[in-house]
């Protein structure tokens, strides 16, 4: 007795669970991973210190990887005033200062790689001295880092499902067809 090959719809059947086995695979882990968080800076986001500090810190929640790391120390003028490079060491991120940078108030731009391989920045500022003691600290948050993982785990979980939503018809366009020719090869 000859058996008989798989027909269609045990090979579609078959394709459906790959891809949706697929979809799961890539879209679990993503969901869990996010970004290095900054938590804290020396000096403080919108803070006054006496004098200029020697060096300036950024402390994440985890350690960042140390490729391409910037952190620019920029006074009123927009000169920056980093001295030397970027120093990581755990979860802390260190730029030292030029000895003559000036008094004023100061605007540290930082561009770190994640503990996760990708990209974050941020601002924050600071003043040094009594030069522009008066005006308010910002209203913006010490960390601006566009996104975070939780946001991008939902972008790709959004576009497994619609990618397994257009596998779902493609399958049903494809059984639909071959159930009405059932002679016919593609």
């Amino acid at each position: 007795m000859k058996t008989q090959p798989p027909g269609p719809a045990t090979w579609m059947g078959r394709l459906l669970l790959l891809l949706t086995t697929a979809a799961f695979v890539m879209a679990s882990p993503v969901a869990a991973q996010a970004h290095d968080v900054l938590v804290s800076s020396t000096p403080a986001n919108g803070s006054t210190v006496s004098t200029v500090p020697t060096k300036v810190g950024l402390t994440f929640d985890h350690t960042p990887i140390a490729i391409n790391s910037i952190v620019r120390v920029q006074d009123a003028t927009g000169t920056d005033q980093a001295d030397g490079p970027v120093s990581i060491v755990d979860n802390r991120v260190t730029q030292a200062v030029k000895p003559d940078a000036p008094s004023g108030k100061y605007t540290v731009v930082w561009r770190v790689v994640s503990s996760d391989g990708h990209p974050i920045e941020g601002t924050f500022t600071f003043t040094a001295g009594t030069a522009n003691a008066g005006s308010p600290p910002p209203a913006t948050p010490a960390n601006t880092t566009p996104g975070n993982g939780a946001q991008t785990g939902i972008t790709v979980a959004i576009a497994a499902g619609a990618a397994l939503i257009l596998a779902f018809v493609a399958l049903a366009l494809v059984v639909r067809r071959r159930l009405r020719n059932p002679g016919t090869e593609n």
